[in-house]
């Protein structure tokens, strides 16, 4: 069974306990990057069941989905209430051929669209961090809560990466 947008949500959450979201987003890409140092293209590659993302296809999703959740950022300041679209993330991974990625520009995308993002939220005023974008499968989303989930999407996939590497194979 298909998690809810609520249990989506509560899940990525789940991962901060009580951190604050900043420090996890900044810090993020250096730890996945500390992660991977050194591992066998192969090892990359490799899928740890059918239909399991490798550590590549995950890189290049952390960077699509920074893209992603900046546009949809700025999306919110600049026309409060905007519609924020959703995107299937295995036909990304798919059209955009995830798996052929080059690993270490993936990564540097991810590093370079995190420090503009974080640059436009330590700017943010108060009443900016409320605003908000209807989600069009989650409903209304606050820049506030959008980066609470990214903070969670990140160590959510992390230890994803973690769980690969420790794989026997």
């Amino acid at each position: 069974m298909a998690e809810t947008a609520e249990q989506y949500r509560n899940r990525m959450y789940s991962y901060l306990e009580g951190r604050d979201p900043l420090v996890l987003l900044a810090v993020a890409p250096q730890k996945l990057e500390g992660l991977i140092e050194g591992v066998s293209a192969a090892k990359l590659r490799q899928r740890s069941a059918p239909g399991k993302w490798s550590i590549c296809e995950i890189v290049a999703h952390l960077a699509d989905t920074e893209l992603v959740g900046g546009y949809r950022i700025r999306m919110i300041l600049g026309a409060p209430g905007a519609t924020i679209q959703a995107f299937d993330q295995d036909d990304w991974a798919a059209a955009m051929q995830y798996q052929k990625r080059n690993v270490r520009k993936s990564l540097d995308q991810y590093h370079a669209l995190r420090q503009a993002n974080l640059a436009l939220l330590k700017s943010l005023t108060p009443k900016q961090w409320k605003q908000y974008g209807m989600h069009s499968e989650r409903g209304e989303e606050s820049v506030e809560t959008i980066v609470r989930m990214f903070a969670g999407h990140d160590i959510n996939h992390r230890e994803q990466v973690k769980r690969i590497l420790s794989a026997k194979k």
